[in-house]
């Protein structure tokens, strides 16, 4: 069976606002600061495996984080094969142009903890939020308008 498009966003668009909740337990609760200053390593046996709560929600927030990152650059892939128009795609190539910004501040508040890089990361975060907004909106505009939901 074919997920339509806009479910899929709709989705990627959902799992990205878990992923800011889980980010903000994570720095809540410094989880980042469990892994002494190593990325993409942490604390455990041989840096991959947690010792503890604060390095496994720091582990689990990671792999949250890449597997929405990946749903973020499929959605922008797909909105540009499948050419679902510019109020689409452009919030969604914002989304995934911010990503590698947002990996790297990620990083950063890990290896060398201020609360400037934990700021920017966060606002990284809402703005690729925003865009799959926008983006998710509009496919589901466009869906309402071409008669593919019923009212």
């Amino acid at each position: 069976m074919r997920v339509p498009f806009r479910h899929y966003l709709a989705l990627t668009t959902v799992s990205t606002f878990f992923l800011i909740l889980l980010g903000v337990y994570t720095g809540k609760i410094g989880a980042g600061l469990a892994c002494e200053a190593r990325w993409p390593l942490c604390d455990g046996w041989m840096g991959l495996f947690p010792a503890n709560w604060p390095s496994f929600v720091e582990w689990f927030h990671r792999l949250v984080a890449m597997i929405v990152g990946f749903m973020i650059i499929g959605a922008a892939l797909l909105a540009w094969r499948q050419n679902k128009g510019k109020l689409i795609l452009y919030p969604l190539i914002v989304a995934a142009l911010l990503l590698p910004f947002q990996i790297m501040f990620g990083a950063t508040t890990v290896l060398a903890f201020s609360a400037e890089a934990s700021m920017i990361h966060q606002t990284a975060a809402q703005l690729i939020f925003g865009a799959l907004v926008i983006g998710t909106t509009v496919a589901y505009l466009d869906a309402r308008s071409e008669g593919g939901l019923t009212s």
